[in-house]
């Protein structure tokens, strides 16, 4: 699917609120609230959008720790990988996780209460998993840039 400015406006608005209605986007684009929404359902069935979702305040839930974790693993141990990847998928704490080229095999974004709950997580989960061979963690001090956006590398003003 090509994305003419119309449907880059549509994307922009919905990325700075995610709760516009039809209505208001539809003026603020344009177009008539029916060709607005025509427009809305193709980028979703085309999975240009993939979905709509609230933005917690880790800090206000009580979630106070995030950490980098890298993880090696043996990798002469039988189905290595997808061993890991489905311990992953059940780790609430585990936020993001990449397969990565380089000294580790993982990066994980892990999420924690506190640092006895993030020390709990790397002892009795991380640690236990089948050929993990080394972990290094850090502690992540401040966030100093979270982009919730991706238009900024699709289009050059």
């Amino acid at each position: 699917m090509t994305l003419d400015s119309t449907d880059l406006r549509i994307l922009h608005l919905l990325q700075r609120d995610g709760r516009i209605s039809n209505h208001e986007m539809a003026e603020k684009v344009a177009l008539s609230p029916s060709a607005c929404l025509r427009r809305l359902r193709l980028l979703e069935s085309e999975g240009i959008i993939t979905g709509y979702r609230a933005m917690l305040n880790a800090e206000k839930l009580g979630v106070e720790l995030e950490a980098i974790v890298h993880v090696s693993l043996r990798q002469d141990v039988e189905d290595w990988h997808e061993t890991f990847i489905k311990k992953v998928q059940l780790w609430p704490e585990v936020v993001t996780a990449y397969v990565i080229t380089g000294a580790s095999n993982y990066v994980l974004r892990v999420q924690a209460r506190n640092v006895k709950h993030f020390s709990d997580f790397i002892v009795n989960q991380l640690n236990r998993t089948a050929g993990v061979t080394d972990i290094r963690s850090e502690i992540v001090l401040q966030k100093i840039k979270e982009r919730e956006t991706l238009l900024d590398l699709v289009v050059r003003k």
